[in-house]
């Protein structure tokens, strides 16, 4: 059977999606790994599921499976990218929308100027909850790391993220830490690694490896878990924009038990359809 899908992205961290409200598949991670290839299949960095809901007070169920065939909690960029398709699809006429993920609701704006703001709901910052070994709560960790320690914060967005304050992004060793802290031990889940140099009160660079597909151009859940990590240790002040390198999140926090908001843009790519 054929399956039409939108190739999408939120600055530079692509997604293929598919509307399973109006088709019917049952995907595998084996479909992800194809289609993730960049060079035999459609290639992205997350495959991003439209699904009816099973909860009566939302909207749709939203489904994500990295292109290593893993699923997941949260993705803050492919969030913006559902919004905007399923406007797009006229799936819905709503403008805000609530959708049940992995990890709990989250609600999507979206705007009049096209960007979309989104409700990532309050971050979890106890180690059990992120997950995290650790013995108790703390603004920051240190973790050995092939006989080095490094300092690093750790929240979940809904997945779990490493945070860590580097004084030069372009040399920060994110394809040397990234992958040996995703599988670090005390992350049981692994986890996303976020690298972030601090510019001034308002404003910040970062780079993140993500768990289960490396360095992205975006990580809308890094982008909210490096903000947060940095107004809690006194670093930065809210609303943070950060520059990563496909663009710029705006995130606000107002401090522990409140929601942080992510807004920015998302784009369809093209159109097309996949043999299942």
């Amino acid at each position: 059977m054929l399956l039409r899908f939108t190739k999408m992205h939120g600055l530079g961290n692509d997604f293929m999606v598919l509307d399973l409200v109006t088709q019917h598949a049952h995907i595998q991670p084996k479909h992800a790994r194809q289609w993730g290839d960049r060079h035999t299949g459609v290639g992205f960095d997350q495959l991003l599921i439209v699904e009816p809901p099973s909860n009566p007070d939302v909207d749709f169920r939203y489904r994500i499976f990295n292109a290593d065939g893993s699923e997941v909690e949260q993705c803050g960029n492919g969030a913006r990218c559902f919004a905007r398709f399923v406007l797009d699809k006229r799936l819905t006429t709503k403008k805000l929308i609530r959708v049940e993920t992995k990890s709990g609701i989250i609600e999507l704006d979206v705007r009049p100027d096209g960007q979309i703001c989104v409700d990532m709901g309050p971050p979890r910052l106890e180690p059990k909850d992120i997950p995290f070994q650790a013995e108790a709560a703390s603004l920051s960790y240190p973790v050995s790391v092939d006989g080095r320690q490094v300092e690093l914060a750790a929240v979940s967005m809904g997945n779990p993220h490493a945070v860590l304050r580097v004084d030069d992004l372009d040399s920060a060793p994110v394809h040397e830490l990234g992958p040996k802290l995703e599988h670090h031990p005390r992350f049981p889940q692994r986890v996303n690694v976020g690298f972030l140099q601090v510019i001034d009160r308002q404003r910040a660079r970062l780079r993140v490896w993500e768990r289960g597909a490396g360095e992205t151009q975006a990580c809308g859940t890094g982008a909210c878990a490096a903000a947060v990590a940095a107004i809690r240790q006194g670093w930065m002040d809210s609303p943070v924009q950060l520059e990563l390198p496909g663009g710029r999140l705006s995130i606000s926090w107002a401090g522990p038990g409140q929601p942080v908001m992510m807004t920015g843009p998302a784009v369809r790519v093209f159109e097309g359809q996949i043999r299942l």
